[in-house]
């Protein structure tokens, strides 16, 4: 009986750190870059868009279709950098070991 009381308090710790990860992620920014830098969207950690600043310079009206480009090539970067922030998290808190289902912070 005492190894499952032991699962069961590690359970409830991990899942507290859950949430607190999840609070992290909320308030984490990750911005990526487009353009040399000309466009620049920044993201929560949860992959939620945050901002997006685009240089006057790109705002040609003749030129839409390339400003959309870089705003969408800037939010891949910066989402590749939230996914390779939380691959690293969960593998802190989990020590590399793969969660049970229904509890990744990120789902």
């Amino acid at each position: 009986m005492t190894n499952f009381m032991d699962m069961m308090k590690q359970a409830s710790e991990l899942q507290s750190r859950m949430e607190d990860m999840q609070r992290e992620l909320n308030d984490m920014e990750i911005t990526g870059t487009s353009g040399a830098g000309l466009v620049k969207v920044t993201l929560n950690g949860k992959g939620d868009v945050r901002n997006i600043d685009i240089d006057p310079s790109l705002i040609k009206p003749d030129e839409a279709g390339i400003l959309e480009d870089l705003i969408m090539a800037a939010h891949q970067d910066a989402k590749a950098i939230v996914e390779k922030t939380m691959q690293e998290k969960m593998k802190e808190m989990t020590g590399g070991l793969p969660l049970p289902p229904g509890m990744n912070p990120f789902g």
